[in-house]
């Protein structure tokens, strides 16, 4: 059973992540038949702490109480990357002892600093899953998660998905009845649809360089609501299609097939953010035919169904209806 809970904070601490971490495990809410934790943020050597925003924290203790906690969570920092040895080492200990360890946004480069996401899987915040990846290469790193779990090692991608992180390990811990109980007292949602992929920013479909191709590409980004064909395409272009889709992954680096579905699925987001149209008729703009095709292509892509985002994002919607 999850008791004790230490938070670790280094130099430029990110605030939101560790409130976040000190909000669900850090409020004594025994009174309402909460689960109560010895809640503890520590720094290396038990002094203040410097945050991202400026200002300066007072923690409760050095590592000592990552000695013996059930969760060490680490919240994100502005740098990970250089983390002092006796934190790198109470890490490792935590995990030898197989303690559970928490990382929110960033803070997962203090986890691989300590080696401890070598061989597993685990997440970040999609803007750094590629650094992530690039300096634990023997770590999984998952591009499209809201958190991830490997045993007892448990990553969150950035800010709010490490709410959603927090009640996983609360449903587990203390079953789905507390978790949900919880959500609601945050006003939060207990569990959130689909993954990183529907937050992650992307630009309107422009015409790549492709030297060759770039007058095809350019009629096809303009009639993407037409069903059209490899032998279509390479027409067009004055190839034979066996040459035409070779020149077209050299200068594009994939398929005709998958380059023209995902300019569709980039210009379904845009019309379920910025427009009133019905699913059906997003579909039919996009060039996916129905809604059946829409929804099809926009899950395995972005992880949640074209209702789910639009719900999602329909503040944007909302602001572009007359």
């Amino acid at each position: 059973m999850l008791r004790s809970v230490a938070v670790l904070a280094l130099d430029r601490v990110a605030v939101f992540e560790l409130g976040v971490l000190a909000e669900v495990f850090g409020t004594d809410r025994t009174a309402d038949g909460f689960p109560d934790y010895r809640f503890a943020v520590c720094s290396p050597d038990g002094g203040p702490v410097r945050t991202a925003s400026g200002f300066q924290l007072v923690p409760h203790a050095d590592l000592t109480p990552i000695e013996d906690a059930d969760l060490v969570a680490v919240p994100a920092h502005a740098d990970g990357y250089t983390v002092p040895e006796p934190v790198l080492a109470a890490l490792r200990r935590a995990a030898e002892r197989s303690a559970w360890l928490f990382s929110v946004c960033s803070g997962a480069f203090v986890l691989g600093a300590a080696g401890v996401l070598d061989g597993r899987d685990c997440t970040t915040h999609w803007r750094y899953v590629d650094e992530l990846q690039r300096r634990h290469p023997q770590a999984r790193v998952s591009c499209n998660s809201l958190y991830v779990q490997d045993g007892r090692l448990l990553t969150s991608a950035g800010t709010a998905a490490g709410i959603d992180a927090c009640l996983h390990l609360i449903r587990q811990e203390h079953g789905s009845a507390v978790a949900t109980r919880l959500a609601r007292r945050m006003v939060v949602p207990p569990h959130r649809d689909g993954g990183q992929a529907q937050y992650v920013e992307v630009p309107i479909p422009t015409t790549p360089e492709a030297p060759t191709l770039e007058p095809v590409l350019e009629w096809l980004m303009g009639h993407l609501d037409r069903p059209v064909t490899v032998d279509d395409l390479a027409g067009r272009a004055g190839m034979a299609p066996r040459t035409f889709a070779r020149r077209f992954r050299a200068e594009t680096g994939t398929t005709p097939h998958d380059w023209v579905t995902n300019q569709r699925v980039l210009l379904a987001r845009r019309l379920l953010e910025e427009t009133g149209l019905s699913v059906e008729e997003v579909a039919g703009r996009a060039g996916f035919g129905d809604a059946a095709g829409l929804r099809h292509h926009f899950t395995r892509r972005v992880g949640t169904t074209p209702h789910s985002y639009r719900a999602t994002f329909r503040a944007r919607v909302a602001a572009h209806q007359p």
